[in-house]
């Protein structure tokens, strides 16, 4: 049993069990999340796809940690004006847990 959600403007495929990790959660603290935008669900004998959602639909989760993901570095440069800029970025994520899928 499969599910696609969608949350942070990117979509992922999750199982029961899954850890993922999604865009920054805002406002919410550690302890159990939902995710109600569900796109598809195959749950082994049926496949459900939403029109954009399904109703009635959940998958529930726990939010474990906010974890940073790895470095990206940007090097602008300019030949022979002396310019040089360097800035390094490392983007916040939200580690989650996949308790369950709901549906009925």
């Amino acid at each position: 049993m499969y599910a696609i959600i969608k949350t942070g403007g990117k979509q992922y495929r999750v199982e029961k069990g899954d850890v993922i990790q999604v865009e920054l959660l805002l406002g919410v603290e550690k302890g159990p999340v939902d995710f109600d935008n569900v796109l598809f669900l195959n749950d082994g004998k049926a496949v459900k796809i939403g029109m954009p959602n399904l109703e009635n639909c959940t998958v529930k989760g726990e939010l474990l940690a906010e974890v940073k993901g790895p470095k990206v570095i940007a090097y602008k440069y300019k030949r022979r004006k002396s310019y040089r800029r360097k800035v390094g970025h490392r983007q916040k994520y939200s580690q989650v847990k996949i308790l369950d899928i709901v549906s009925s």
